[in-house]
């Protein structure tokens, strides 16, 4: 059927929509490569099945070929797909699919995400990069003649009867001075790669087949093993290393979703806000920014999700957030509980072993999202001083013992089964920790940031539940009750120190306890301890402050009286000690300073000195030994 030539305008109802397109509607040029591209691979798939069906000549393997030609300043995308009629280019060019196009603009002024992708605009993003667009086509259909059609980026064009002899269509740029770039066969990789890469027809330059083609995550889970999987996390996040685990998506109802997440390994380093997760729309990459789609708490995991199903803007560089998007937040969070328990379940070492870097997404999700909380709630473990030879249920990776919450209160003596014993800080909290454990006690570590948050979250999940620092107060089992003796006086050893050493602090602030602990020289001389609300509170300034918590300046100093420094300071106090030929002197003035640096001890165990007290620190230390030598000299 011959082709008759005509001249028009397109069909838009009005003449400002190409300066839209150009400027407002796509968010980079780039892009016209992508919606070139993905209408070849459409026209492709179109002609497979209409000639499947016998409504066309089935034609060769699909492709999609890209051509440079600098001379020309041209930039052609050719497939063999099923082509186009004259009606056809009619209607899918020249008349722009809006339901209404005065509708569209006056939306499009007020909130451009509010536009959703279904306006067939990918054509149009070509004259954000080209003064004048061709193209030629010739139809797969039986009896169809070449068609050619021509625009300069205004409503003007021009439709006569084409020179192509096969099936398929053929978009030839004549690129704008100021998009040249795109001459390149580098940059022209580089898009291919990015945007086009997974597509299931090769994309050719020159020849040469560049995009990878297959896609994983089209693919079943039983199709794939290991080195697949590890594979594809290579190419997508070259020089990251191996994933932890992963996790493959697979569901058609009730919305269309392929995807392989994975746990990366802990790096120290994790976006919360945008995310590492590169979302296509049938093999077609779309964007790497998904925080509409996925939780906040999984963004820093890494893979691809491929739906068509997510509603997009016209441009396809927003999402749109609506309850079927929800929809499938939820189903992602709720298959990477379901790999978490598998994985706990059939292989306990290695949920261990990958457990401090899961543990972010794990406790931030829970925090979170009440349904995950309720999925993960029995997967969550704290590195424990317990040991697997008596336990079980403690699980074991790299030199750290883990147990769950749960587990732990088992194991506790009934008066103690809601109390959880927690360090946060080993070298600062050396001297209660080895305490409580000498007297046989399990601790727990909470050693991160997140903790701080996560702690009190769990208390408020379960009333009865306290947690309680190893810091924080010591309780009787920890104290020896052999009663003392009194002086003459009728004052006891501990009251005597008392005096001295809030002689010597001369703070009203800091509340003075002497008690008798268990172990001797074996239990610390002198520790801070922090009530534990206290504690928190201070905390919690810091937090919002955005600094590191201090010493709060209300806090305890507990002393053990039973410790030999500290029976040795009240000898030097009440003047016993042995100075040149036997004759002893009174010292009260040096029991007091060293009092006080028994105080300065227990404040640069736990962190409490400030930075200028840290200098002086030192020369006081000497002078106080220094006294101590001439005393006995």
């Amino acid at each position: 059927m011959a082709v008759q030539e005509e001249n028009g305008q397109i069909q838009i109802h009005t003449e400002n929509i190409f300066p839209i397109i150009k400027k407002a509607v796509y968010s980079g040029h780039e892009v016209f490569l992508r919606e070139l591209v993905s209408n070849g691979v459409d026209a492709i798939s179109k002609r497979r099945m209409a000639s499947m069906a016998g409504d066309c000549l089935e034609g060769e393997d699909g492709k999609i070929q890209v051509r440079i030609d600098r001379e020309k300043k041209t930039l052609t995308i050719s497939d063999n797909g099923i082509g186009m009629t004259a009606d056809e280019v009619k209607r899918y060019i020249n008349q722009v699919a809006f339901s209404s196009a005065e509708d569209f603009l006056e939306k499009y002024k007020q909130n451009s995400e509010a536009i959703i992708g279904h306006f067939g605009l990918g054509f149009y993003s070509s004259f954000m990069v080209a003064e004048r667009v061709e193209i030629s086509t010739f139809s797969a259909r039986p009896d169809s003649s070449a068609v050619h059609w021509s625009c300069d980026g205004s409503p003007n064009y021009s439709l006569s009867e084409g020179q192509r002899t096969e099936a398929g269509t053929d978009i030839i740029l004549h690129l704008l001075e100021e998009e040249l770039e795109y001459l390149e066969p580098t940059r022209i990789k580089t898009l291919i790669n990015t945007y086009c890469d997974f597509m299931a027809v090769p994309v050719q330059l020159e020849g040469e087949t560049i995009n990878k083609m297959n896609a994983p995550w089209r693919r079943s889970a039983r199709e794939l093993d290991d080195q697949d999987y590890i594979d594809l996390y290579r190419y997508l996040y070259p020089f990251q290393g191996d994933p932890l685990l992963w996790v493959h998506l697979n569901t058609d109802y009730p919305y269309s979703l392929q995807g392989i997440l994975f746990f990366p390994k802990q790096t120290g380093r994790a976006d919360w806000e945008k995310g590492e997760i590169k979302l296509y729309c049938n093999q077609v990459f779309v964007s790497d920014s998904i925080k509409e789609v996925v939780p906040r708490y999984l963004l820093p995991l890494r893979g691809v999700l491929d739906s068509p199903d997510i509603p997009l803007n016209v441009s396809r560089s927003a999402l749109q957030t609506d309850r079927r998007v929800r929809s499938i937040g939820q189903f992602v969070s709720k298959k990477v509980a379901d790999k978490l328990r598998v994985l706990k379940d059939e292989s306990p070492d290695q949920y261990a072993e990958a457990w401090d870097s899961l543990a972010p997404f794990v406790k931030i999700g829970a925090m979170e999202d009440e349904k995950f909380a309720e999925q993960v709630s029995d997967l969550i473990l704290f590195q424990t001083t317990a040991s697997t030879d008596d336990n079980s249920d403690v699980l074991t990776a790299n030199a750290k013992s883990y147990t769950t919450i749960t587990n732990y209160k088992n194991r506790q003596a009934s008066e103690n089964q809601n109390r959880v014993l927690y360090c946060t800080d080993e070298i600062a909290q050396a001297g209660a920790l080895s305490l409580w454990k000498s007297q046989g006690a399990e601790v727990i570590f909470a050693e991160t940031v997140l903790d701080s948050q996560f702690i009190p979250w769990l208390e408020s999940q379960e009333n009865e539940l306290t947690f309680q620092r190893v810091d924080s107060e010591l309780d009787r089992s920890l104290q020896d009750d052999q009663p003392e003796l009194s002086d003459r006086e009728g004052e006891t050893k501990g009251e005597s120190l008392r005096t001295l050493v809030k002689e010597s602090l001369s703070n009203d602030k800091v509340t003075v306890q002497v008690q008798a602990l268990k172990g001797g020289a074996d239990a610390p001389a002198a520790l801070i301890l922090l009530p534990e609300q206290m504690r928190r509170m201070n905390d919690i300034g810091a937090l919002m402050e955005q600094r590191l918590p201090g010493l709060p300046e209300h806090h305890v100093l507990l002393v053990n009286q039973q410790h030999p420094l500290v029976e040795e300071l009240l000898k030097l106090e009440s003047g016993s000690v042995v100075i040149a030929d036997g004759a002893t002197s009174p010292s009260h003035q040096l029991a007091v300073d060293l009092a006080h640096h028994l105080y300065d001890l227990a404040r640069l165990a736990v962190g409490g000195l400030e930075p200028e007290e840290l200098g002086q620190f030192q020369s006081k230390a000497t002078s106080l030994m220094s006294r101590l030598l001439q005393q006995r000299g």
